[in-house]
């Protein structure tokens, strides 16, 4: 602590300043936690929160290392049953307030884990903060464990810890499998820093809520994955529920296109078709570009590229297998952009030749 620390709470003191009083204090209490005075620095912490003066809230926190992400206007989340009742589970596991609260989401890239933690935290009606990695990785050598170490201490110093989640939004950047060889020695340190971190956060901390997402579990470290209370798999879609999913996309969409016209049951004819849909986050791409590149003056040119993206090459696919996939005429006729006496016509031939 300086000098310049005393002479700033004496100043704001005077000026009747509250938020940077507060601010200064905490920054004073940090200090000590950082040369290991746990107990001066959380006696610091609770003279704030305990204040009458000073009520910090979650949300006035600002820090180098944790962003505040806005969840005022998330999208609704388009769940299978089975992980909607998981999350249910982690909102009724922290209300119980046992010191159960830390959680980790595993799933391919676009399954929902990021936008889940969001609605976690909505619906505890808590602020989230994410780890900025990109401030928190350096290529010097150390200084990451020392990040790691200053993360988790202002993590504790969070005013109202009650009313906070903290988002590591894949970990597996810095939580890979110590001993993979292909992993660095310094990285496997990092990892092993994280351990020390939430052991201790454990110790000091049982009320804000830790969520780390990974895309990469089978690497993941099993000593870190023993650190949290539950793991949460995201890879339960089945193709229905995908479906059901690319539906509520195609229909929040379609609304803003002017001239396109709306064929839900091509649309959903064109997902059942497809051998393996993809996951949310790059489905709702494919939707998304499927209308916004298709041509204005092409009614049904959304689906002819959603056939593309989904199925296989329309220009490739004669009119047969069309046929043999499900399509009729009619839907034939929108998505090769032929008139339906020509392509009876050439069905006609086609059956013909096979004779």
């Amino acid at each position: 602590m300086k000098k310049q620390n005393v002479l700033n709470l004496i100043k704001y003191h005077v000026e009747r300043n509250e938020n940077a009083f507060r601010n200064e204090s905490i920054s004073i209490a940090r200090y000590f936690d950082s040369i290991g005075d746990y107990q001066l620095a959380e006696y610091i912490m609770s003279l704030i929160a305990e204040s009458n003066l000073y009520t910090p809230q979650a949300s006035d926190f600002e820090s180098e290392f944790l962003k505040q992400l806005d969840i005022r206007a998330v999208a609704p989340l388009n769940l299978p049953i089975d992980i909607s009742d998981d999350i249910k589970g982690v909102i009724n596991a922290v209300n119980h307030n046992i010191g159960i609260n830390k959680f980790l989401f595993e799933g391919f890239p676009g399954s929902g884990k990021t936008e889940a933690a969001k609605h976690v935290a909505r619906l505890l009606d808590r602020t989230i903060y994410y780890v900025d990695f990109d401030n928190l990785i350096d290529s010097k050598l150390g200084q990451t464990n020392k990040n790691i170490a200053r993360v988790f201490s202002e993590i504790n110093m969070i005013p109202n810890s009650n009313k906070v989640v903290v988002l590591f939004d894949e970990i597996d950047v810095i939580a890979l499998d110590r001993v993979n060889r292909n992993d660095v020695r310094e990285m496997g340190r990092v990892t092993s820093a994280i351990l020390r971190e939430l052991d201790r956060l454990t110790d000091l901390n049982k009320e804000i809520v830790i969520i780390a997402t990974t895309n990469l579990y089978s690497n993941f470290d099993k000593a870190l994955t023993r650190r949290f209370d539950a793991v949460i798999n995201f890879n339960r879609y089945s193709k229905e529920d995908l479906i059901e999913v690319a539906e509520y996309y195609f229909t929040s969409f379609i609304k803003n296109f002017k001239g396109i016209s709306k064929d839900t049951r091509l649309f959903k004819k064109i997902l059942n078709t497809s051998d393996k849909l993809p996951y949310p986050g790059e489905l709702k791409n494919i939707i998304k570009t499927s209308l916004a590149f298709s041509d204005a003056n092409i009614e049904h040119d959304y689906l002819r590229r959603l056939y593309n993206n989904l199925v296989s090459n329309l220009d490739q696919t004669d009119l047969e297998q069309l046929r043999i996939q499900g399509f009729t005429v009619r839907e034939i006729e929108k998505l090769k952009d032929e008139s339906k006496s020509t392509i009876s016509r050439k069905l006609s031939k086609e059956e013909n030749a096979d004779e």
